[in-house]
């Protein structure tokens, strides 16, 4: 796991902090942040650098949110899903994610080219 979490996170020690940030959130704020953690493990950034800071801007949004009051809702909305999909677009996936992605988008546009060919 601590492979994982280096090659996905980088350096141990941002980790932690992370973590410990995290754990001092009020416990539904933590509860949803940990449950978006485990989407974004999966589907997030491969790049460390891009993971770490998206990690940070998901403890600090939250941080901000509890400062606030803000109820969870307003946060993450009545699609959790569509909210982290919305967040993740603001990193780079890196690696193998973002090669497929594009290779996507080049089969689209070359088949539309051969369409407008015929």
């Amino acid at each position: 796991m601590s492979n994982l979490i280096s090659k996905v996170i980088g350096d141990k020690r941002g980790w932690r902090a992370y973590k410990a940030r995290v754990r001092r959130l009020p416990q539904n704020y933590r509860t949803a942040v940990e449950a978006i953690e485990r989407y974004l493990m999966c589907f997030g950034p491969t790049n460390a650098d891009s993971a770490a800071s998206m990690f940070e801007d998901l403890a600090d949004l939250f941080e901000q949110a509890s400062a606030d009051g803000t109820p969870l809702r307003d946060i993450v909305g009545e699609d959790p899903v569509e909210f982290v999909e919305t967040f993740l677009r603001n990193y780079t996936k890196g690696g193998w994610v973002t090669r497929e992605q594009e290779r996507l988008i080049d089969g689209i546009r070359r088949a539309e080219e051969g369409a407008t060919r015929s």
